[in-house]
């Protein structure tokens, strides 16, 4: 999972970045980038539904009420300790996914009228559906760049303010958390803190 995770950010990265440098050039490697972000789009949406907690949606798919109790004490200074994604960072995976299938799906009937870098699937579509899918892929972009930004300031945030460093457990995969976790997760308790705060370490 953690591979996925940096294997998307860095094709988004590169793909954003080479059609901005170099959009009326060859862009063969933003197509193959793009072809890459479908695939694994695909693979995280199945490992949504049938992977392990707290890869699937279920597991961080939360009432309004849960939102609400959390967003009341995200501004404290404090590490919140939320076991897999909390419901502000659940809402932004999902906002994140749905806005990088959007974009690929678009991406496919996309035709800038250069006669080079059509998409895939434009030779078979109307032409109403090439306009709308070229309007909405070119006024994504900068909407994507917002939301990797607000991205990369929430784990900001995370680190200086809250005081939890969420980078360690996107690469090693631990993480410590307060809450129920399944049992097969828990790698340790905390001893000295555990007791009084239920923290402990988990994958």
């Amino acid at each position: 999972m953690r591979i996925f995770h940096w294997l998307l950010a860095v094709c988004v990265i590169v793909t954003w970045l080479w059609g901005q440098i170099n959009p009326t050039g060859f862009l063969t490697l933003h197509f193959y980038l793009g072809y890459t972000i479908i695939g694994l789009l695909a693979f995280r949406l199945i490992w949504g539904l049938f992977g392990p907690w707290p890869a699937r949606f279920r597991d961080f798919v939360y009432a309004p009420g849960t939102v609400v109790a959390y967003l009341r004490t995200a501004s404290l200074r404090r590490p919140s300790h939320w076991p897999g994604h909390n419901p502000v960072g659940a809402f932004s995976v999902f906002l994140l996914l749905g806005a990088l299938a959007f974009q690929a799906y678009t991406g496919l009937y996309t035709d800038p009228d250069d006669f080079i870098n059509a998409g895939p699937l434009v030779a078979g579509a109307e032409g109403a559906r090439v306009s709308w899918a070229t309007f909405w892929h070119q006024t994504m972009a900068p909407v994507i760049l917002l939301l990797v930004v607000l991205h990369l300031s929430a784990i900001a945030f995370y680190r200086f303010w809250k005081r939890e460093n969420l980078v360690p457990s996107m690469i090693n995969g631990e993480k410590v958390v307060k809450g129920y976790v399944p049992a097969d997760r828990i790698i340790e308790d905390l001893e000295e803190e555990a007791a009084a705060t239920g923290d402990r370490r988990t994958a």
